[in-house]
């Protein structure tokens, strides 16, 4: 039961996601391609959060995969909403700012 609660708080295991995009993790930014253009990672994806699952089926479901957005909430609900749908290493890297 402690662990489905942090599971759902995404209080579980830390994880670096800066060493895992050094080691060649996709980065997805779910915000608006409006505030990806102000300003986002180099090399990262741009799959807005209210479109991501129409374009799930470009990303394969064993990928490394981080998320990102401006605070962090829409990285937390796209991260839930992969995991959903069967995609295995998917971790919530919070605002874009924090990867580099």
């Amino acid at each position: 039961m402690i662990a489905l609660i942090k599971s759902l708080l995404g209080l579980g295991e830390k994880v670096n996601v800066n060493e895992l995009i050094a080691n060649g993790a996709i980065v997805l930014d779910v915000r608006t391609p409006a505030e990806f253009k102000d300003g986002h990672m180099k090399g990262a994806l741009n799959f807005p959060l209210q479109n991501l699952t129409s374009q799930m089926n470009k990303l394969k479901k064993e990928q490394v995969i981080v998320t990102c957005c401006r605070s962090g909430s829409r990285s937390g609900m796209a991260k839930r909403m992969l995991k959903s749908n069967g995609f295995l290493h998917v971790h919530n890297g919070g605002p874009w700012t924090n990867l580099r």
